[in-house]
């Protein structure tokens, strides 16, 4: 049957293959085919991958060897993959306990599932699970060629995101020349200054880091803060990432006009941070900023309290206006990316 696949040259299939298996996007229940001198590989999400790649409608072969949990169980359950853990969201325990069960019996390479018991919830953003397989909540998460340690119980964690996050490092600049500023501030590192002001255990830095940028994440979280320190080591860019367990508006003084790039993913109140935004960021900076608004107007809101906190210090560019996914009905998860750049009329 046709199913949506990569089209890629057999000389980048491997990257390819690797780059899509990371982001969990690989269809396990069809082959790779190789016709013409090209790879098709099949992919679950279409509108998950990068611009980068062409997108086509393939005839290949299903895996016969591949007992899915839809084979077990007769439907085809809803389900998240991170790392060898399978996420459910059932309201009945019985039905959720039903599922784990296929899943273990299946060929899904998982040894851990989980049923969400809560709504994401408090200032650390945490929810309650329900452990129906498995030792504990610990991940181990690959996402484009980064790996991510954390434990689901005491931090936040969306692989859904993955995509989105993917899109942002690919604007991360390298090979800015380094310098030591005259008045006494940190030195330039070679490459961009990045500061995430809600950075959880670092799916945004530890990319941009791996990128060459010199990034600064900041949480409220202790445990995830921990996780982001090991997580850099575990990619190899400790030495280009600081983790600050704070609230990122009680040291945003240490690092006033040092950001070219910053992240403020907390959507539901991200506009409260904005001030301190704008302490951090340097003369020309961009800024990740993400919202859930009502669909008649998704952006409107994210890009006034934006113009609010930084004109006329700053001149204000919406680059994207960018819909990440549909939050709730008529409610949607939005980014803007913004260059603000100094006015020289004003004084930094």
């Amino acid at each position: 049957m046709e199913v949506p696949c990569v089209r890629v040259s057999l000389e980048e299939g491997e990257q390819t293959r690797r780059e899509l298996a990371d982001a969990n996007l690989i269809d396990d229940e069809y082959e790779l085919t190789a016709e013409d001198g090209e790879l098709y590989v099949p992919v679950t999400d279409p509108d998950a991958v990068p611009d980068t790649l062409t997108v086509v409608s393939m005839t290949v072969p299903e895996r016969e060897t591949q007992t899915t949990p839809a084979d077990v169980l007769g439907f085809d359950p809803s389900y998240e993959r991170l790392g060898k853990t399978v996420l459910l969201d059932e309201d009945d325990d019985e039905r959720a306990r039903e599922i784990a069960d296929a899943v273990l019996e299946s060929d899904l390479p998982v040894d851990t599932v989980l049923n969400k018991q809560s709504k994401v919830k408090g200032e650390t953003r945490i929810r309650d699970w329900d452990l129906l397989a498995g030792e504990d909540t610990e991940v181990v998460h690959r996402e484009y060629g980064c790996e991510f340690a954390l434990d689901l119980a005491d931090v936040y964690f969306s692989p859904r995101l993955a995509t989105e996050r993917h899109r942002v490092a690919e604007q991360v600049g390298e090979a800015r020349s380094a310098s030591e500023n005259a008045s006494g501030q940190r030195p330039r590192a070679t490459g961009e200054h990045a500061v995430d002001m809600f950075a959880g255990v670092g799916p945004f830095v530890i990319p941009f880091a791996k990128r060459g940028a010199e990034c600064v994440g900041v949480d409220v979280n202790e445990d995830a803060i921990e996780y982001l320190r090991e997580n850099a080591r575990r990619n190899g860019v400790e030495d280009r990432v600081t983790a600050i367990c704070a609230d990122v508006r009680e040291v945003a003084a240490e690092y006033e006009g040092w950001a070219d790039r910053l992240v403020m993913n907390l959507p539901h109140s991200a506009d409260e941070f904005l001030e301190t935004a704008v302490v951090l960021a340097g003369d020309d900076c961009v800024l990740h900023y993400y919202d859930i608004q009502h669909e008649d107007d998704p952006f409107g809101p994210g890009e006034r309290a934006i113009r609010a906190a930084a004109e006329p210090e700053y001149e204000v560019t919406v680059e994207t206006r960018h819909t990440v996914r549909s939050y709730a009905p008529h409610e949607l998860n939005v980014c803007l990316d913004v260059r603000l750049e100094r006015d020289d009329g004003h004084d930094s």
